[in-house]
């Protein structure tokens, strides 16, 4: 049997980039898994992405400690800033503050050092701009950017040894069409963890940005979300 190519997937245990996973799973790749801890009051995704990633046979899964100090100013790090509960979804325009500053960039860097490690041409992420284009690192003009800029930076690269992909398949998909595709695939959606201020468990508080979004992606799938809530 021939070899399968090596993938490196960004995990973090929530519903978006488990599909993702199992999307690159479902392609064929052997699975490498890249999982970070930041400092994010919301730990729990940790535990999450552990079980998602020995539920869908991941090969080699890394958890990586980044310095809490590099990731201040967001709601997701900071407990002196509230997580927003109960917005209008529909009309709201700005860059939340739940906003990481250049989290996927730190995370993207770190995939694209270990993806050369490994020999392997594609990394996975799973962000989305349709259903939350407020964070400026989801966007499809960010990912080709960072895609030019990763095959002028590894040696491999400039060598000719390697031609990097990065895939976002869930870009361009609302949150209805992403759990319709995870459900295809056979993810266990209770396994996972995206809200962004869930209980000591990993129950969702059902009324941050990521739990509505969330809710109404099962809901337009005529489903409940079998996830904990409180």
């Amino acid at each position: 049997m021939p070899t399968q190519a090596e993938a490196v997937v960004l995990l973090s245990g929530g519903l978006d980039s488990s599909t993702t996973l199992a999307i690159a799973k479902a392609e064929g790749f052997a699975l490498n898994a890249l999982t970070f801890r930041y400092g994010q009051r919301h730990e729990v995704e940790l535990q999450a992405a552990a079980r998602v990633a020995k539920a869908l046979g991941v090969q080699r899964h890394l958890v990586v400690q980044i310095d809490p100090a590099v990731l201040q100013g967001s709601a997701l790090t900071d407990a002196h800033i509230a997580v927003p509960k109960d917005r209008d979804l529909d009309t709201a325009s700005d860059i939340p503050v739940t906003y990481v500053p250049a989290r996927n960039t730190i995370f993207l860097s770190y995939a694209l050092a270990w993806a050369e490690t490994l020999g392997a041409q594609d990394l996975f992420i799973g962000v989305n701009a349709l259903d939350y284009s407020g964070y400026p690192d989801c966007r499809p003009e960010y990912i080709d950017a960072f895609q030019r800029m990763a095959n002028l930076a590894t040696k491999a690269a400039v060598e000719g040894r390697q031609r990097l992909r990065i895939h976002a398949p869930l870009i361009e998909l609302t949150k209805a069409q992403i759990v319709a595709k995870g459900l295809a695939l056979g993810v266990d959606y209770g396994m996972t963890v995206t809200c962004y201020e869930p209980d000591a468990a990993g129950a969702a508080c059902g009324h941050c940005d990521a739990c509505q979004l969330r809710i109404a992606g099962f809901r337009a799938n005529g489903m409940e979300d079998p996830a904990p809530y409180v």
